[in-house]
């Protein structure tokens, strides 16, 4: 059902409807949830000038007020969770109880950065000298935010940026804009003016932002294809960048799991919010001791998947997210029978963008439907005999954001997981990320880290503060 609320930027501490508006389409039955601003240049350009003109003053801002509009954020997200929630299932098109998770999940993150020491760190303090490491912000962020999670990673980018005393732009994803207007509209009346600005666009003003000079960094999530474009724009004027990019996550599943127990949780990692995770599990390495009834455990439970409406109680796993994402889906598996067998799913259907969990067993790597991410509920199983063997083929790809080791022998899996080229390694787990745990990929899987303090320290620069104790 579409809603009927008239939708805000926030630009400058000022709620409008903007000179231009377009329609946001529910994944579940390709119809039009409603109309939302989208941001002109000119727009664009006059958030960008009211953050700049802000941050002097925000900048300058005793840690502990800024600590007080996060958590005020905190909870404004708390206090409106259902309508959040209702917002999120309805523009991306995964279940509440995913959405809930997001509505979880943003304040605990904002509560975490707000009370991250800042402090100076004294390096050197005798007769000499007194040198200390200070933490200073960078100026304006601009966080541009990807389609799969749009409330909770507007979050984890906006409680570091805040903290460290920069202003914000937030351009959320021209097909997940709602949710994050909203929180605009909330929490217009909680920050200064310019403080935080809410720029919805249609795909446009990306570049914009990646290359204006009165922005100081940027920090993107999305495809490793846009961040190598977001990093050539911002060469010119040497941004500070954060960028966290495409995964093709493998789990090396050893001969000693109980497959029962292993199989649900192998799968749920595997097919979480329909696939469209970048750290979620992309390829499983099966040992070939256990790799005909972990197939056999995969492909019942994804043939027992319920796909559907997110706004259904009952639905487990709701459509990829939009068009262009169903089609490259799709393309993936028309090419899957040319490299292995499809064992479970297979199908697409609609209205809506609708793929059911697909499980291909009996095939290699050196084809793009292993090689490369597919953002979509499509998985591979391979087959493994010897360990060394599975370590070099999950570390051939160009991707090294996640991996997992799955195995009794917990001592052995962390030797193996350490061996991973990955920013994040697990043993009996995946995809398994707190506040205060960095996280961030190797290789092409992007630059930086979000999350802890490490990932705080991204949304400032170092100035080093040496003062001789002798007058001159």
């Amino acid at each position: 059902m579409p809603t009927s609320h008239t939708f805000h930027a926030l630009i400058d501490g000022e709620l409008t409807t903007g000179t231009h508006q377009m329609a946001v389409i529910n994944p579940s039955n390709e119809e039009t949830v409603a109309y939302c601003p989208r941001a002109t240049p000119k727009e664009a350009e006059r958030a960008i000038r009211a953050a700049r003109e802000a941050w002097p003053a925000w900048r300058d801002t005793p840690l502990e007020q800024r600590r007080q509009v996060l958590l005020a954020i905190a909870d404004c997200i708390e206090a409106n969770a259902e309508e959040l929630e209702h917002l999120i299932t309805l523009e991306q098109g995964k279940p509440l109880a995913g959405s809930k998770v997001e509505t979880f999940q943003a304040p605990a993150i904002l509560r975490f950065f707000a009370n991250v020491d800042l402090s100076p760190r004294i390096l050197q303090d005798d007769a000499q000298q007194r040198a200390e490491l200070h933490r200073r912000p960078l100026g304006v962020v601009a966080a541009i935010v990807p389609w799969n999670f749009p409330l909770v990673m507007a979050c984890y980018k906006l409680g570091p940026a805040l903290i460290a005393g920069n202003t914000c732009l937030v351009k959320p994803s021209p097909t997940t804009p709602l949710a994050t207007l909203r929180l605009g509209e909330l929490i217009a009346d909680l920050v200064p003016p310019g403080v935080v600005n809410v720029v919805p666009d249609g795909g446009d003003i990306g570049p914009l932002l990646a290359g204006h000079p009165d922005i100081d960094k940027i920090s993107f999530t999305g495809s490793t294809a846009s961040g190598r474009a977001v990093m050539r724009s911002a060469a010119d004027s040497l941004k500070r960048l954060t960028l966290e990019l495409g995964g093709n996550d493998a789990a090396i599943v050893l001969d000693d799991v109980d497959v029962a127990a292993v199989a649900p949780q192998l799968f749920g990692l595997a097919f979480v919010n329909s696939g469209q995770v970048c750290m979620s599990i992309k390829r499983l390495y099966i040992h070939s001791a256990i790799y005909e009834p972990m197939c056999d455990a995969l492909a019942e439970l994804a043939r027992s998947a319920k796909v559907g409406d997110g706004l259904d109680p009952t639905t487990q796993f709701g459509p990829v997210q939009n068009r262009r994402q169903f089609d490259a889906v799709k393309r993936a598996l028309e090419l899957a029978p040319q490299y292995g067998r499809i064992i479970a799913g297979g199908r697409t259907y609609g209205p809506g963008y609708y793929v059911e969990p697909t499980l291909i067993r009996d095939i290699e790597e050196g084809n793009p439907v292993v090689d490369e991410e597919i953002f979509g509920p499509v998985r591979s199983l391979l087959r493994f005999d010897d360990v060394e063997d599975a370590i070099r083929r999950a570390n051939r790809s160009p991707y090294g954001l996640g991996g997992s080791v799955w195995t009794r022998d917990v001592e052995r899996g962390e030797r193996i997981a350490s061996r991973l080229q990955t920013g994040s390694a697990w043993v009996n787990q995946h995809f398994a990320m707190a506040p205060h745990i960095p996280f961030g990929g190797h290789k092409q899987s992007g630059i930086g880290v979000e999350f802890s303090e490490a990932g705080l320290h991204e949304y400032t620069a170092i100035q080093s503060v040496v003062v001789a104790k002798s007058a001159q």
